[in-house]
């Protein structure tokens, strides 16, 4: 029965990942869609550069709150291992949404979530590490890649058991890898700085 209570963690983590809030915060109040403007990508920070602070920060939140639901739900299901189970079946969701053709976001607010789950000195961590990276460089990329790395070099000194440990690695290692076409364009110059907010 294990392996039932196990899918039905990663079943309900993805498809509550794949609910994109960029999406429908852009198709339904500024009808417009987000990821054909800016970046392109179905993100906070996008949706922050695109349609101001306010709809960033709600995005924020709202992919923030998916992981946190899915997670809770996983424990709830199936203890720790189903929370690591929906965690990172949410982080994948948010990334490879079903219901929007697999074009979602780069995991950094889902990550944030996983942080705070594991351990709230981890999420203020992340936090402080991503307004120092965003003071220096002024660019979203850096900011969000340093954040997830910090997390997951220090997640052993908070927590200890290996799903946790799995858990906190793959956040990490998938925000970076969902940088890739950012990473390019930082090793050419062509990064923009972030900022906030005339709509396009």
């Amino acid at each position: 029965m294990d392996i039932v209570y196990d899918f039905l963690c990663a079943v309900l983590g993805y498809l509550i990942g794949s609910v994109s809030v960029s999406i429908l915060l852009s198709r339904y109040v500024f009808h417009n869609d987000v990821r054909t403007h800016g970046s392109g990508n179905a993100g906070a920070a996008n949706v922050a550069r695109v349609m101001g602070f306010g709809a960033g920060a709600l995005t924020f939140l709202g992919d923030c709150a998916k992981g946190l639901l899915a997670m809770w739900l996983g424990r709830l299901i199936a203890g720790e291992t189903g929370f690591c189970i929906a965690g990172i079946a949410c982080l994948l969701g948010h990334c490879f949404p079903v219901f929007f053709h697999f074009k979602g976001g780069k995991a950094v607010s889902t990550g944030a979530a996983v942080a705070l789950m594991l351990d709230w000195r981890l999420f203020l961590l992340a936090v402080a590490v991503f307004v120092l990276m965003a003071f220096v460089f002024r660019t979203a990329s850096i900011s969000s890649m340093s954040a997830a790395v910090a997390v997951g070099f220090a997640a052993p000194f908070f927590v200890h058991e290996p799903a946790f440990l799995i858990l906190s690695t793959f956040a990490a290692v998938l925000i970076v890898v969902m940088h890739q076409a950012n990473i390019r364009r930082l090793i050419h110059g062509t990064e923009p700085k972030f900022h906030f907010g005339h709509r396009q």
